[in-house]
C-alpha cells in the first residue's frame, strides 16, 4: 500500500478555473496542474472545464465545476498560518477582496470558501501550558476580525 498526499476537492458551480488562477495569484508558491474538460459524455457542456488541479504552498487542490448543487459553508475552512503581521495583512487583504471578514481570523472569499488567517504565535500562546495567559490571548482574539499580533502579545503578557 502506498501513501500519497491528500488532495482537497473544492466544488464550484462553474468558476473552478477562475478560482484556481485567483488563488495561485495570491500564494507565491503555487502551480497549475492538469485541466480536464467535459466530453460529449457530460455531465457538463462539451469542452467546458470539468476539473483543474493546482497547488498552493505545496497543498494539492482539485477545483471541480460540478454545478450549483453544492456550496461552501463555514463547516470547512482552510487555515493559513502566518509568521508575522505583514503576512497576515497580505493574505487577509487579498482573500477578503470581494469576500467578507467574519471573526477571530476567519473570512469568506469571493467564491464563498472559508479561510482562517492565523499567526503561528497565537497557536503557541494558547497551547503553551499557561492557562491564564492563554485565556487572556483567547479573550483578545474573540474581539478581533483580522488578527493583531501586537494586541495578542499584550494580552498574553497581561499588559493590555
Amino acid at each position: 500500500m502506498t501513501s500519497k498526499p491528500f488532495t482537497t476537492c473544492l466544488w464550484f458551480d462553474t468558476q473552478g478555473e477562475e478560482a484556481a488562477h485567483y488563488y495561485m495569484g495570491i500564494f507565491k508558491d503555487s502551480r497549475l496542474g492538469r485541466v480536464q474538460r467535459y466530453t460529449s459524455a457530460g455531465p457538463g457542456a462539451e469542452g467546458t472545464v470539468a476539473t483543474v488541479e493546482f497547488e498552493l504552498n505545496g497543498q494539492k487542490f482539485l477545483a471541480l465545476n460540478g454545478g450549483p448543487l453544492y456550496q461552501f459553508n463555514a463547516a470547512v475552512s482552510i487555515v493559513v498560518e502566518c509568521a508575522d503581521q505583514a503576512e497576515i495583512d497580505y493574505y487577509w487583504d487579498r482573500l477578503t477582496d470581494g469576500g467578507q471578514e467574519v471573526a477571530c481570523g476567519w473570512l469568506v472569499d469571493k467564491y464563498g470558501l472559508s479561510w482562517q488567517v492565523v499567526p503561528t504565535r497565537f497557536l503557541d500562546m494558547v497551547t503553551g501550558g499557561d492557562q491564564e495567559k492563554a485565556a487572556r490571548a483567547t479573550a483578545a482574539m474573540l474581539t478581533m476580525q483580522k488578527f493583531d499580533i501586537a494586541a495578542l502579545e499584550r494580552a498574553y503578557a497581561g499588559t493590555a
